[in-house]
């Protein structure tokens, strides 16, 4: 049994591009930010930094879904 997704049309977006950039905002920042503070040999926190990584890495993400054509993905269920 195959189902299909479509993605959003080209110049638009939908609710499942917008709930992907919030995993994106909120994983991104925060694995690179813990990754320099352990470099740096100590783990602390900079929210102001974490919060304006996020926005920047959703608004990344939204940006590049707004100008990707739409796509169909199939994917194959095992019987």
């Amino acid at each position: 049994m195959e189902t299909s997704i479509i993605t959003s049309q080209k110049y638009s977006l939908n609710w499942r591009d917008v709930s992907k950039g919030l995993i994106v905002a909120a994983l991104t920042p925060v694995l690179v930010i813990i990754q320099n503070s352990l470099d740096a040999g100590s783990l602390t926190f900079n929210w102001k930094n974490i919060g304006i990584s996020a926005v920047a890495g959703m608004l990344a993400y939204l940006v590049k879904n707004f100008f990707t054509p739409a796509q169909v993905i199939t994917t194959e269920k095992p019987q």
